[in-house]
């Protein structure tokens, strides 16, 4: 008799996980995921699309619809090139990061020469606020420092 209830709570169990697992495989395939919410660039999982970060700068910086098409054309280029650096096996991880650097640091300088004055000091204030996240990840300056671990805190 124990062994009945047992069985029945078991197998009880696995439909009651299964039909959870299902109900969960068909919320993810009929709904696209939210994009992070990061500043500037969403998260790790892929370079981020230039038309969200387009929207993204469009309310964050007001930019007119010429500003728009030039930024997000800069944008489309930054990833192409990302793309292929990324692609490119010949490189050593460190040359890879220096490249990547390089493109996100020409990119930048190419938006900011989009924007108006005010546009600019917001943009700086931006800019100011990833090297800071990016120090604090790293726990180092934003320029990645020399390249040895940082001494430890006290």
């Amino acid at each position: 008799m124990v062994k009945k209830h047992l069985l029945i709570l078991a197998a009880s169990g696995a439909l009651l996980m299964a039909a959870s697992f299902a109900g969960a495989q068909d919320s993810q395939s009929s709904e696209p995921p939210a994009p992070p919410s990061q500043e500037m660039g969403g998260g790790h999982h892929g370079p981020p699309d230039p038309a969200q970060r387009t929207a993204e700068l469009t309310k964050r910086l007001n930019l007119t619809s010429d500003q728009q098409g030039k930024v997000q054309s800069a944008l489309e280029s930054e990833r192409s090139q990302m793309q292929s650096v990324h692609q490119d096996s010949s490189l050593s991880q460190q040359d890879r990061r220096a490249k990547m650097m390089e493109i996100r640091k020409a990119t930048d300088a190419q938006i900011r020469g989009v924007l108006d004055s005010d546009q600019q000091k917001k943009w700086d204030e931006m800019q100011a606020r990833r090297a800071e996240r990016m120090q604090n990840r790293r726990g180092g300056p934003p320029d990645g420092g020399s390249g040895q671990d940082a001494p430890p805190q006290k």
